[in-house]
């Protein structure tokens, strides 16, 4: 994990042991403050690939790769928040309580196809326990001209439940050159949040890619 996360932050440990996250989803109503959502721009499928960091104390998360089937928020978020993000081609569907889901990055092996659902009342993440270290981070990291850069977030507690999966085919992690592990995947589900994105800023340390 070291070599891949850029120097100035630090991988956050859990147990002794760096997380990978594959979080697919669907983003809706995505518009800078004060313009309004456009349905065939602000609402797309979204795929991305990411593990838990540190900079100056504060936790945040790193993202390997971010996938969409809008071609412009790709352009835009590269543009904006320097992060890789990839064209991809994508399906979501929820078809009674169970969400399919499927991305195949246009242009490379990065392919994620599979099936979950909730399968457990809502309950907020505990102070102390791997969901809240998971979770209650608010800021993601990024570089920006060779500069470490930090762009704070906001969103209430995670409404997780515990969910249930069936992955036929998941290649994203091993196109950032990620090896996952055989144990089973830690799975929770999210309906909804809300997140609210504050433009980068510079990290006081520097960082290299």
């Amino acid at each position: 994990m070291r070599p891949l996360v850029p120097a100035g932050l630090e991988v956050d440990l859990w147990d002794g042991s760096a997380w990978v996250g594959v979080v697919p989803f669907r983003m809706s109503g995505v518009t800078p403050r004060g313009v309004p959502a456009l349905p065939w721009i602000s609402s797309f499928p979204e795929l991305n690939v990411r593990t838990y960091v540190t900079a100056e104390g504060k936790p945040g998360v790193y993202f390997f790769s971010l996938d969409a089937a809008n071609p412009l928020a790709v352009t835009l978020a590269r543009a904006w928040y320097h992060l890789p993000y990839f064209r991809a081609r994508m399906q979501c569907a929820d078809r009674a309580g169970t969400v399919s889901y499927e991305s195949r990055r246009i242009g490379a092996d990065a392919e994620f196809r599979g099936r979950y659902r909730p399968a457990g009342g809502v309950f907020p993440a505990p102070s102390g326990s791997i969901e809240y270290f998971l979770t209650e981070r608010y800021c993601l990291y990024s570089i920006r001209r060779g500069r470490l850069c930090r762009a704070e977030i906001h969103h209430p507690p995670w409404p997780l439940q515990v969910a249930e999966a069936e992955v036929e085919r998941d290649t994203v992690a091993a196109a950032a050159g990620l090896r996952l592990p055989h144990s089973p995947p830690l799975l929770h589900f999210a309906r909804r949040l809300d997140v609210v994105a504050w433009p980068l800023a510079p990290v006081a340390s520097r960082a290299r890619l």
